[in-house]
């Protein structure tokens, strides 16, 4: 049997192995779970609620069922954590918000029940900023450096991750909330295409924006998990009917002559530091040392994406809980109200013009695609490293030119929200003060798997992946 104390470094698929082998148990990996969670949730904060006795007891259900003969696949009987947004029947779900102050839902989301159906046990919900999006501050911190900001809104999945209190999770990606947290965590995490995962059940940030991703610490349990997650749900009225392949089966295929394009002027902007710049540089000489072609594109119509983005974002968060905070709107945090509220002041005309000009930009970015034979663009997943929590949350008013630090955290990621493309971080390197780096692909639609290929191939040439924080939590 596996020590207890090495079983919450194993990855998905190491302990899917180990499960099948008898080298251990899912009640033993949930325990040594669970032993982390104690050891680090004091410090690090990245659970909304854990309730124990239910993940002992689907964990004691996996081992029985296996023992059975009932393998429901790779994740039966692995500790999953689910962002708070998500809707977990007779689990209190508050999405970081007194508005939602006890809540239980009465049904699992889409994402949630997949899960159980493969066999999950769900270790607890992870905490996230209030109603995803950005305008409160969580007690979350960084497990890579206490004073750093830790990733958002999909917060306590990355450093519940990291913190190896447990083996994959579930985020949400609206304008980069998978692949931000996953950067600076040194996580993959997968915004898959549009529709790919369906979103019922999940409480919206921007309808036609949201996605729901898994995050986990290697390529391959990422491929697991988004295998199992994935699929048409008619209860999702933007739920794609396309079928879903094994996403692990060629991941091992190399990169060999695939085409990879790099928009320097929008991805490699002077924005992009020193050191994110020198490490996205060389995760693609590693590419092309690998066998991958590089290739220069230019795309002008990536100029315009943020400014698009925003728009229709903050008209669709505003129409949702417009009811709600006139109802409710004492018991939302200042800067989440604030925030919501924005969208209510943008015409109708403008949100038009915005939808449009998504159209645009996703026919632009397809004969890109098409035009250069691309099978991945690539870029850093975010200009910078962490931040200073303190710079994040101080007033704009107080920053030079009215920027944040978090400015530059959504230049990168917005444009693959806004088409509806598949994108994927991944670990790229450290900053020599010991902070993660993530570099980020952007496919075709429904072409995850090749994403999956390339991230795979490279992280199979580096150690980066193998990493884990420095911190000793007492």
């Amino acid at each position: 049997m596996i020590d207890s104390c090495e079983l919450t470094n194993l990855s998905i698929s190491e302990a899917a192995g180990a499960l099948r082998r008898g080298e251990t148990t899912s009640v033993a990996l949930t325990q040594a779970t669970l032993a982390r969670m104690e050891l680090t949730e004091p410090t690090l904060q990245a659970y909304a609620t854990a309730p124990a006795e239910l993940a002992m007891a689907a964990a004691d259900r996996a081992d029985r069922h296996l023992a059975a003969g009932r393998d429901s696949g790779p994740l039966q009987g692995i500790p999953i954590a689910v962002k708070d947004n998500c809707y977990s029947k007779g689990i209190v779900t508050e999405v970081g918000s007194k508005v939602l102050a006890g809540f239980v839902p009465s049904f699992d989301a889409t994402v949630l029940r997949k899960l159980y159906a493969a066999g999950a046990v769900l270790i607890g919900k992870t905490r996230c900023h209030e109603f995803s999006c950005g305008g409160s501050e969580p007690p979350t911190r960084g497990p890579w450096d206490l004073s750093r900001f830790p990733g958002g809104s999909s917060i306590g999945s990355g450093v519940a991750l990291a913190a190896r209190s447990a083996f994959g999770a579930i985020g949400t990606d609206t304008g980069g909330s998978v692949r931000i947290p996953a950067s600076i965590n040194n996580l993959v995490g997968m915004k898959a295409t549009y529709g790919r995962v369906s979103a019922y059940g999940v409480l919206p940030l921007a309808w036609s924006l949201d996605h729901v991703g898994p995050m986990t610490r290697t390529v391959l349990d990422n491929a697991l998990m988004l295998g199992a997650i994935a699929g048409h749900d008619p209860n999702d009225a933007n739920s794609a009917r396309v079928d879903v392949p094994d996403y692990s089966a060629g991941i091992d295929g190399g990169v060999r002559g695939a085409r990879i394009g790099i928009e320097r002027d929008y991805f490699l902007y002077p924005g992009v530091t020193d050191e994110v710049r020198e490490a996205i540089e060389a995760v693609i000489a590693a590419l092309a040392s690998l066998g991958a072609e590089i290739v220069s594109v230019s795309l002008p119509e990536l100029t315009n994406t943020r400014e698009t983005q925003m728009t229709i974002r903050m008209v669709e968060s505003a129409s949702y809980h417009r009811r709600q905070i006139q109802e409710k709107g004492h018991l939302y945090t200042p800067g989440t109200r604030t925030t919501l509220e924005m969208g209510q002041v943008i015409l109708a005309t403008q949100y038009l013009d915005a939808l449009r000009a998504r159209e645009r930009f996703r026919a632009a970015m397809q004969a890109l695609f098409k035009r250069e034979k691309l099978e991945a663009l690539i870029s850093p997943t975010i200009s910078v490293p962490a931040p200073l929590l303190s710079d994040v949350w101080k007033p704009r008013a107080d920053m030079d030119n009215g920027e944040t630090p978090t400015d530059g955290f959504v230049h990168q990621v917005y444009p693959a929200n806004l088409s509806g493309q598949p994108a994927l971080s991944a670990p790229g390197g450290f900053t020599q003060a010991g902070l993660p780096i993530g570099y980020q692909l952007m496919g075709r639609p429904f072409d995850e798997a090749t994403l999956y290929r390339i991230a795979y191939t490279y992280e199979q040439a580096q150690d980066w992946h193998e990493r884990q924080p420095p911190l000793v939590y007492d």
